[in-house]
């Protein structure tokens, strides 16, 4: 059985619908209004081989926060509703991602307890319409609406393009493998007996 999510978000800032799928293929159809961050999440989608159907109308007229900070709300909700009671998985996932020259690593727990350690420095302060500074944001975001501990570190920086993409991608890894199901575990991963 799939495991499957929509959540629909509306505020006076931002109104957004999200299906994802945890057992896709990597097809993505998105917009959001802001073509790298549709470039970030659709590299997201397909290196972790989800399925993902994002639309986003945000208050851009403003500037890009609220659209980039309530996907990552929504998206973080969807996975949480999407990984239901997390029995049979991995929990954890990690992944360290080259992208020429530019190293990321991503580390994830789905422990139930929201915290985000996030070591990057951006030197410019757009890629394309993307706010740099918007990036911790996202997954500030989806990591305490998912409810997951998530640690990103750039190991060797440089073209910021780069570092954005190899962040989203490593992302894409370590949760994929922290949702895939392990056969050694026949409940949930942990000593409480939930997570």
């Amino acid at each position: 059985m799939e495991r499957k999510a929509s959540v629909n978000r509306t505020t006076k800032e931002t109104d957004i619908a999200i299906t994802l799928n945890l057992d896709g293929s990597g097809k993505a159809d998105l917009s959001t209004g802001i073509g790298f961050f549709d470039h970030m999440l659709d590299g997201f989608a397909r290196h972790g081989f989800f399925d993902l159907n994002c639309k986003v109308k945000g208050d851009l007229q403003v500037d890009g926060h609220h659209t980039v900070e309530d996907t990552g709300i929504v998206l973080g909700e969807a996975i949480k509703k999407a990984v239901g009671d997390k029995k049979g998985i991995n929990r954890y996932g990690y992944f360290i991602l080259p992208m020429d020259e530019v190293l990321a690593l991503c580390a994830i727990d789905l422990s139930g307890r929201p915290y985000l350690n996030f070591e990057c420095e951006f030197t410019v302060p757009k890629v394309g319409e993307l706010d740099t500074e918007l990036v911790k944001e996202f997954f500030y975001a989806v990591s305490y609406s998912a409810g997951m501990n998530l640690h990103i570190k750039m190991l060797s920086s440089g073209n910021n393009h780069h570092m954005i993409e190899a962040i989203f991608k490593a992302f894409a890894k370590a949760l994929d493998q922290a949702v895939s199901y392990n056969p050694k575990v026949t409940d949930v991963l942990s000593t409480k007996g939930s997570l």
